[in-house]
């Protein structure tokens, strides 16, 4: 399967570069599966989608003011870092620009002195492992000094930082939004929970590995970056139930999706090795435990011919052509449907990326 595969012409006026002032207020966009029919509406008519006995699997983590700029000590040069994942306590994997003045014993210095990091080593693609100094509490020292990492395609300067915050972001740890959940409210949240949506909470802290260019030529040669995720009880046996009760398991955005089939799988490997059961896919409606509750690392890549395990329905925004996020929406929904709803989009004039418009696929 070649990477051009997933190409399409996407003007550049349609990458939206502010957030709306209203969350809920963006288009919709529903594509049914079955048949690839499209429908136009707005994300405030989500409820009219849902029924009671569904269940919306979010993902909780929270961006953190991940970009720092500051300089070599003794030098003065200039440096900008992203941090990308905790290794350690103060120990960070991250991308420094520029990144061969940034060698193992280099010091930078933020604030003036406020923080202080010194690069360890040189790992994977040239990240850098940097230890930080400093007194007091990291994340207060980085709220004050960081700044929010948006994608490059976002020229405009982020006003309020929380917009690239959803409103049920709770868990540090993401250096970009699951941005498919920026379009609800606590409004929006409340009224589904009341017409009988359940709602459950997963964590995945979003590295920018998912957003990563594809370099190879065939989908098969690109390797996923590891990501961190947890899935708690509570989320698992509401999951579970929703699923033994015949409603439908409706992740929010791809990050959602991600975590949750990671889980589905090492549920569905555990009970295959266990030699009890039948295989998950042949266990009766109402036996089986399709989720349970635990954490890892997970750098699963799901691009067409994968086979759903959990996943019935999915909300996300517009993706980057030729991405690994594209190919997953259509390992759900077909290739040439969704490359179908991508141009009929465009012509619609819908807003792409991280700050625009969404997608509801059922």
């Amino acid at each position: 399967m070649d990477v051009k595969d997933f190409y399409y012409e996407l003007p550049q006026e349609l990458i939206a570069q502010d957030p709306l002032e209203d969350r809920s207020s963006s288009r919709l966009l529903v594509l049914r599966k079955e048949d690839g029919t499209l429908e136009h509406t707005g994300f405030s008519h989500i409820m009219d989608y849902l029924r009671p006995g569904d269940c919306l699997v979010l993902n909780n983590t929270k961006v953190i003011p991940a970009r720092l700029f500051g300089e070599r000590e003794g030098t003065q040069g200039k440096v900008e870092i992203l941090l990308l994942k905790r290794r350690e306590d103060d120990i960070w994997e991250t991308l420094v620009k520029p990144g061969k003045k940034a060698k193992p014993g280099t010091r930078i210095l933020f604030g003036g002195g406020i923080l202080e990091g010194e690069v360890l080593e040189v790992v994977e693609d040239g990240n850098r492992l940097i230890q930080f100094r400093y007194e007091g509490i990291f994340e207060e020292i980085l709220d004050g000094l960081g700044q929010m990492p948006l994608p490059p395609y976002i020229t405009h300067q982020l006003q309020d930082k929380n917009r690239y915050q959803t409103v049920y972001a709770k868990h540090d740890g993401s250096a970009a939004a699951p941005t498919a959940g920026l379009h609800f409210t606590p409004e929006l949240l409340e009224n589904l929970r009341e017409m009988g949506v359940s709602i459950a909470e997963i964590t995945l802290h979003v590295g920018l590995g998912t957003f990563r260019p594809v370099k190879a030529e065939t989908v098969q040669e690109h390797h996923m970056h590891s990501e961190y995720y947890q899935m708690d009880e509570t989320a698992a046996e509401t999951i579970n139930k929703t699923k033994q009760n015949g409603g439908r398991v409706i992740c929010v955005g791809t990050t959602s999706c991600r975590t949750l089939e990671s889980v589905a799988k090492l549920c569905k490997k555990e009970t295959e090795m266990d030699g009890v059961r039948q295989a998950q896919e042949d266990i009766p409606k109402g036996s089986g435990r399709y989720v349970k509750a635990c954490s890892g690392w997970t750098d699963i890549f799901i691009y067409p011919g994968y086979t759903f395990q959990v996943m019935d329905g999915l909300i996300t925004n517009f993706h980057l052509p030729e991405s690994t996020l594209l190919m997953l929406v259509s390992a759900f929904a077909g290739r040439e449907q969704v490359m179908a709803a991508y141009q009929q989009a465009v012509q619609e004039k819908y807003r792409f990326f991280s700050f625009g418009d969404a997608m509801l696929i059922i």
